[in-house]
């Protein structure tokens, strides 16, 4: 079934080379597609386009349809281009005529940005509420470990005083800033496009802000044209967002990675959560931070591959906007995987003591020596030449985490603050599946 066929039988060739893919991709967005049919479906009777019998039919229809759907029996048919062209053949197979008006007034454009909104805002709540997971996990282990002492390192190089607290802590508020990033993404996601059609609107009287409030879009996609062009603007936007996360788990798997070795050996897993050597016996290899460094890294170039994408392309609907579903649908699985893992591995880290006391690290006393001789009333340039001269010929005093003060020290680790950012950020993200969304829609129809 094409919803575009006339006279001409299309070459099967190129039904397949353009239509293939897309009908399996197509499948994740079935429950979706239905609940925007059915926000349009009530909308058409409302402003009298269809009887209420032919409204109350299509409801029908679709709560069966949905119901396959939901059960994981709706299938697109070798036949049938696209999700939307299945759910009006059997429309149509069930309803005669009546199925054939659920496209009045809509596009194939239109129907499709509803449907990757609705499923990526969704995807957007599944992976804040992921996130969050972690984050927690981070929190409680720079709390359990805070009085932990570690060498901080620039350059590669033992530089100053730290803690596992502060180390922890530091992911935790990184995740604040990516859950930032994923509210801001969500933003963009949750305006109705249903309704602008092709992008050009239409002669027909719509209520748009009828779908808006059924679908519980934040606002509507107000130009119709900006609606066509907006897709790839809103993928970038989220792609960036996970982007960001995904950065923020690939440096964290990086120092997993370098903490583990047998130089360092700050942390360690036990062996249920290490592989090994086919050749050598000793080696305990971090091998799931490495695939998550590598996956996480992958997923950093989405927003190169949907600019190049879309980049160049004319205003109005073309047909490589069609490969954005599957990037959008695989960065989805691959940053929440990732995130799954970490928190597994981290639930079991092996956090080692007394690091700071191995004599090869006494030099990252240094600076707070320097700091000592300027509460003494040294000016800190004279203070820094005084110990420089000193590095490598005496022990300098250890410190210890009460003595540092400010926000955001090893002594003050703010992880109070840190939360109340976070919780606030998460105010914005919602869960709510397609099956409770098409039982409100169906609610506020009845009552």
């Amino acid at each position: 079934m094409k919803l575009w066929k006339k006279d001409a039988v299309p070459d099967p060739g190129v039904i397949e080379f353009t239509s293939a893919g897309d009908r399996t991709a197509d499948l994740r967005l079935a429950e979706w597609d239905i609940a925007g049919s059915v926000a349009h479906a009530i909308m058409l009777g409302r402003v009298g386009l269809i009887t209420r019998a032919e409204k109350d039919e299509l409801l029908k229809g679709l709560a069966i349809l949905f119901e396959k759907a939901a059960a994981g029996n709706l299938v697109i048919e070798d036949a049938v281009e696209d999700i939307h062209s299945q759910v009006e053949k059997e429309l149509t197979e069930m309803l005669g005529d009546t199925g054939k008006k659920i496209h009045t007034g809509r596009s194939r454009n239109d129907q499709v940005l509803v449907d990757l909104r609705l499923y990526t805002r969704n995807a957007i709540d599944s992976l804040a509420s992921n996130i969050e997971r972690l984050f927690r996990m981070f929190q409680d282990l720079s709390a359990r470990h805070r009085d932990k002492l570690i060498p901080g390192y620039t350059h590669m190089q033992p530089a100053m005083v730290s803690s596992f607290g502060l180390w922890f802590g530091s992911w935790a508020e990184s995740l604040a800033d990516d859950l930032l990033l994923l509210g801001s993404a969500r933003a963009v996601i949750d305006r109705n496009p249903l309704g602008t059609g092709a992008g050009y609107g239409t002669s027909l009287p719509l209520d748009r802000r009828c779908t808006t409030e059924l679908l519980e879009f934040g606002d509507l996609l107000y130009n119709s044209a900006y609606a066509s062009i907006s897709r790839g603007k809103a993928e970038l936007a989220v792609a960036s967002a996970i982007a960001s996360a995904a950065q923020t788990l690939a440096r964290f798997s990086g120092d997993v990675c370098l903490f583990m070795t047998a130089e360092f050996r700050f942390i360690d897993f036990p062996d249920e959560f290490v592989t090994g050597s086919s050749i050598m016996p000793q080696k305990r290899n971090p091998d799931a931070f490495e695939l998550i460094r590598g996956r996480t890294h992958l997923l950093q170039s989405l927003p190169g591959q949907i600019s190049l994408l879309v980049s160049g392309l004319p205003s109005g609907y073309n047909r490589d906007l069609q490969l954005l579903k599957q990037l959008i649908f695989n960065a989805f699985t691959e940053i929440n995987e990732c995130i799954n893992m970490a928190v597994v591995m981290l639930g079991n880290i092996r956090v080692n003591d007394n690091i700071a006391d191995n004599p090869l690290y006494n030099p990252v006393y240094s600076t707070e020596e320097a700091n000592r001789l300027v509460r003494e009333g040294v000016p800190f340039r004279d203070a820094y030449r005084q110990v420089s001269s000193m590095v490598g010929k005496k022990l300098f005093r250890k410190t210890t985490p009460s003595e540092y003060v400010h926000e955001g020290s090893i002594g003050n680790l703010c992880s109070s603050e840190i939360s109340r950012i976070f919780n606030e950020r998460m105010g914005c993200f919602k869960s709510g599946s397609a099956a409770d969304l098409v039982a409100s829609m169906m609610k506020s129809e009845q009552s």
